[in-house]
């Protein structure tokens, strides 16, 4: 699968562009593709529906927060599905919900830290994943050497990833 990025033109430059602007501040055009390609390559790949990757992207380009209203406009959908995909994307560490100040609407924007917040995810994942091995080896005795084998093997793959997780958040985290 083939990513196609807009690159940055002198026309693009400085604000300038062709194609016009989203409500949210994105170029339509490259904004458009982005939208595409995040709906096709982070979908599969983080196992999203497409409308998760278009969301993901819609919310990456904002210069600002944007309300429930702002992202159904923005995306052509209804508000139960932007609902589902801030619900998702919250909860793997990319978008922060909040209520601005003298608000009425919860408002959502991209945040900050969305890459740790997405690793913070994926090891929180993997902790539960290593919690459920070693449950198992503990309370089923009854389980022949096969079995048994096949719990110690993920039990020892999680052991590693959690160890290899936790190491690779606290670099990340460094280098920022």
């Amino acid at each position: 699968m083939k990513v196609v990025l807009v690159p940055e033109t002198p026309a693009r430059a400085g604000g300038a562009h062709t194609g016009g602007a989203h409500a949210d501040g994105t170029h339509a055009e490259g904004g458009e593709r982005l939208r595409d390609d995040f709906a096709t390559v982070i979908g599969q790949a983080m196992g999203w529906p497409p409308m998760a990757g278009r969301t993901a992207a819609v919310l990456l380009l904002s210069e600002r927060p944007m309300t429930v209203q702002q992202l159904q406009d923005e995306l052509g959908a209804s508000a139960g599905s932007v609902s589902e995909m801030t619900r998702l994307l919250i909860t793997n560490g990319v978008v922060h919900r909040f209520k601005p100040p003298g608000a009425r609407h919860f408002a959502y924007e991209w945040r900050q830290d969305a890459w740790a917040g997405c690793l913070e995810h994926t090891l929180r994942q993997t902790t539960q994943l290593r919690e459920l091995a070693h449950n198992a080896l503990r309370e089923n005795d009854e389980f022949a050497g096969l079995q048994r084998g096949r719990l110690r093997q993920m039990a020892a793959y999680y052991d590693f990833m959690v160890a290899r997780l936790t190491l690779l958040l606290e670099d990340y985290r460094a280098e920022l």
